[in-house]
């Protein structure tokens, strides 16, 4: 096992007295960070912050945007073009869509009109090379749920024709094309697997040269999906089940799959899937730090249902006096409940990495956020952060050929493999 190989190099380092110094490992990962393509496959996005007067250049209340990527030396973000479980009906489908379409435009308007000069957007793996190269930062996106293609099929080469490269069938509920993970929490499952407009969307995106994703699916979703298609696979922000388990995750079963079959799983920084336990624990440490200071400020804490129950004034007054609660809650939580409750970190998620390349190989993991969705662990939880990812690696004893592959690597390769399968087609 890899992480027993380290070990015993790192023993046989010491008796000769030839460790290298944290400074030494710093400035290696330093070095080998500034020469890899950064990649993650899952940031978040709100419309709102793709206009002339909010956009990403500027230092926005978000985890990621230009500024932030380019202090933590991010190259490429995949942007998500994300629309929430509804009916499956005409009138879902068609808002659905909209919604959908909203954010397309969205992250052309940053890419061709914001900032052309700062990020342009990718679709194959030389626009990812040839933009790095010139200095600028790349966009890509991720279509999370194909619920907005509704039943008309020829929507998913519309979204490929719009940037669209890779694509997941569901979201958090069954949908019109298989079944959700969500049915393993409720038990209650609408197709046992894929539907048969699943089973014909895998062809289609097949056809078009779309990879698809497997990270919110069922596992019987997912098993069957594999062995339907004739491309490889990426679960776009996935971790090992096996370190914890949460339906979020992958199987043994699953990763082993996705290694026949050529894929990738893209290891996600999300705190609840990392380890879930630990995280709870944090945040009720949190919490209750939090509701100190809010008590001395004479300010009551009351939960979302109430918060949605007031006008817009009540409403802006109420996160104004939040906002300063947390200013000063935060540094009691970093001195206090980070040293006696630790919080999910870098250190965590890269166990998952660990095992994840242990089981299958370094050929097929890779790297994501889901920054702006709820991702980030302590030490990457902005994209002004990622330096830190690359750091824990070096630290680990990974290589730069094999963190490079971590970073983007595998994830291109993927992207070429499936484009090739569309061609021979």
């Amino acid at each position: 096992m890899k992480s027993i190989l380290l070990s015993s190099l790192l023993s046989f380092a010491l008796l000769l007295g030839c460790a290298p110094s944290e400074q030494e490992i710093f400035d290696k990962a330093m070095d080998i960070h500034e020469r890899v393509i950064t990649l993650d496959t899952h940031v978040d996005i709100n419309v709102n912050n793709f206009t002339e007067e909010t956009n990403y250049t500027q230092r926005l209340d978000t985890q990621v945007d230009l500024i932030k990527m380019e202090e933590g030396g991010l190259n490429v973000a995949w942007l998500i073009v994300y629309t929430g479980q509804d009916t499956l009906t005409e009138e879902g489908y068609a808002d659905a869509y909209e919604n959908a379409i909203s954010k397309f435009d969205a992250i052309h308007r940053l890419t061709e009109e914001i900032a052309p000069d700062q990020i342009e957007l990718a679709t194959t793996s030389e626009d990812v090379r040839r933009i790095v190269a010139e200095g600028k930062k790349v966009a890509m996106i991720g279509v999370e749920n194909a619920y907005p293609v509704g039943e008309d099929l020829s929507r998913i080469e519309e979204f490929y024709n719009r940037g669209a490269r890779y694509m997941s069938l569901t979201h958090n509920g069954h949908s019109q094309f298989g079944d959700s993970n969500t049915g393993e929490r409720d038990g209650e499952w609408m197709h046992n697997g894929l539907s048969d407009l699943g089973r014909e969307a895998i062809a289609e995106m097949n056809r078009v040269g779309i990879m698809i994703d497997i990270s919110h699916p069922a596992k019987t979703t997912n098993m069957e999906t594999m062995e339907l298609s004739a491309a490889p696979v990426i679960a776009s922000h996935s971790s090992a089940r096996a370190v914890y388990d949460h339906s979020r995750n992958l199987s043994d079963e699953e990763l082993l799959r996705l290694k026949e079959n050529g894929g990738v799983v893209q290891t996600v920084a999300f705190r609840g899937y990392v380890d879930g336990e630990k995280h709870a624990a944090w945040q009720e440490a949190s919490r209750t730090i939090l509701e100190e200071e809010a008590e001395k400020l004479g300010f009551e804490m009351v939960g979302w249902g109430d918060i949605r129950e007031m006008s817009d004034e009540e409403r802006e007054e109420y996160m104004e006096m939040y906002r300063t609660a947390q200013d000063n809650a935060e540094p009691r939580i970093e001195n206090e409940v980070n040293v006696n409750t630790p919080p999910v970190s870098v250190a965590d998620f890269a166990d998952h990495i660990d095992y994840m390349v242990d089981l299958i190989g370094i050929e097929h993991v890779g790297i994501s956020s889901d920054f702006d969705g709820g991702g980030g662990v302590y030490n990457w939880m902005d994209a002004s952060e990622t330096f830190n990812v690359t750091h824990e690696l070096v630290k680990r004893g990974y290589s730069e050929e094999e963190i490079a592959m971590l970073w983007s690597g595998n994830l291109l390769r993927v992207l070429d493999e499936v484009q090739a399968v569309a061609d021979g087609m």
